[in-house]
């Protein structure tokens, strides 16, 4: 085997470096420098495997092709424990967070067990946002509330308190979010003074700042539950009278308007609970209905029937792990009093919701923000 030694490599007009084919071994105690920029650097038309350090995220990524785009190098394990009650085991953590204006508790659970949540920590300050909480392995962020702007995010791995992330491009409540291991982002929701809103902004999940336009939901509305693959995210943008909700999505990794995905089953408004694994969007409950309906994230189409809930309820929102999917809290009907009820469903099925557990905390039950660190958007 032959050695060379260099401090630099560079092809003979210095606008590159050479081609080094074969079976090449490097080997050093000390390190290389990968290509380092944002996200809106990233090379045009790049080569599948090539590798970069992206200073938004601050993780390793390489291409996987124009399909998947760039995904994210990274080790890490969603199998968490140490918890007490529903936490005595390992697996993806759910999360319950806020409630109407002034509650503040975060609450958890972990979904592979059964039993009751139990706190967390709590927000920056009381608030609700009647939507899903965006996050990744490491990191939860909850944006919005009763009529402001702030984003708060808490560490998955460890108890205590979120802290401040940034600002939403506008104040909204009764928004959902979709995102990937990179990026969150959120759509409609209703402004100052009830008005029902189009816009879309987003961050990078791993940094801190304000949010930034993504472009327009197609329709003004708000939006309570999303799901997400690793690829597309998919809003349902309801009104109550008529009962109706239409179904958008997006490509996460790109920034534009929604387009038109098809619209959820009958029975189902003011939708509550979005939720998926990999492939299958999960939606469920509504203020006079318990139906739970899926998607097949990857094609285009109506929801078809799941099953129902074990209770009728209403603004609460999913947990999810790669194949359970978990309904907490809410409002019940007719009486609209704060529910404590935990069902389930393996999402690789079909049929009704079986009981999970109850929510430890009257202050996360009703109008909360949810979500996990290993749905389909995650996981997948």
């Amino acid at each position: 085997m032959s050695e060379a030694r260099v401090n630099n490599l560079s092809n003979e007009s210095n606008t590159g470096g050479p081609t080094i084919a074969g079976i090449t071994t490097f080997s050093s105690p000390y390190f290389f420098v990968p290509p380092v920029g944002d996200t809106a650097e990233r090379p045009e038309n790049p080569e599948k495997g090539s590798l970069r350090f992206n200073t938004d995220s601050k993780h390793l990524e390489y291409f996987r092709g124009d399909t998947i785009g760039w995904v994210e190098v990274e080790a890490s394990n969603n199998d968490l424990g140490g918890g007490t009650g529903s936490n005595t085991g390992t697996g993806a953590r759910g999360f319950q967070a806020g409630y109407h204006v002034s509650g503040d508790t975060i609450e958890y659970i972990t979904i592979s067990t059964l039993g009751d949540s139990q706190d967390f920590g709590n927000l920056s300050a009381g608030r609700y946002n009647n939507g899903y909480t965006v996050g990744n392995e490491n990191r939860m962020v909850f944006a919005g509330g009763y009529y402001v702007n702030t984003i708060d995010y808490w560490t998955v791995q460890s108890l205590g308190n979120a802290v401040d992330f940034g600002d939403l491009t506008e104040p909204r409540q009764s928004m959902s979010g979709v995102n990937d291991k990179t990026r969150g982002i959120w759509a409609g929701g209703q402004g100052p003074g009830h008005s029902q809103e189009n816009t879309i902004d987003y961050v990078a999940i791993q940094s801190t700042g304000n949010a930034v336009d993504f472009g327009d939901l197609n329709v003004q509305k708000n939006t309570y539950s999303a799901v997400s693959s690793s690829t597309r995210g998919i809003w349902c943008a309801t009104t109550s009278y008529p009962v109706h909700g239409d179904l958008q999505y997006v490509n996460i990794r790109t920034t534009g308007n929604t387009v038109d995905f098809g619209t959820i089953g009958v029975g189902l408004n003011f939708q509550s609970g979005g939720g998926s694994s990999a492939t299958r969007g999960m939606f469920s409950g509504g203020y006079i209905a318990n139906n739970i309906s899926y998607v097949t994230m990857a094609t285009t189409g109506n929801s078809v029937d799941f099953g129902d809930t074990t209770t009728r309820r209403y603004y609460y929102n999913n947990m999810t792990s790669p194949t359970r999917c978990v309904f907490g809290a809410g409002l019940t009907v007719p009486s609209s009093t704060k529910s404590n009820v935990i069902d389930y469903v393996e999402i690789a099925t079909t049929g009704n919701a079986v009981d999970f557990g109850d929510m430890a905390f009257l202050s996360s039950q009703g109008y909360s923000g949810g979500g996990s660190n290993a749905h389909g958007g995650v996981s997948g």
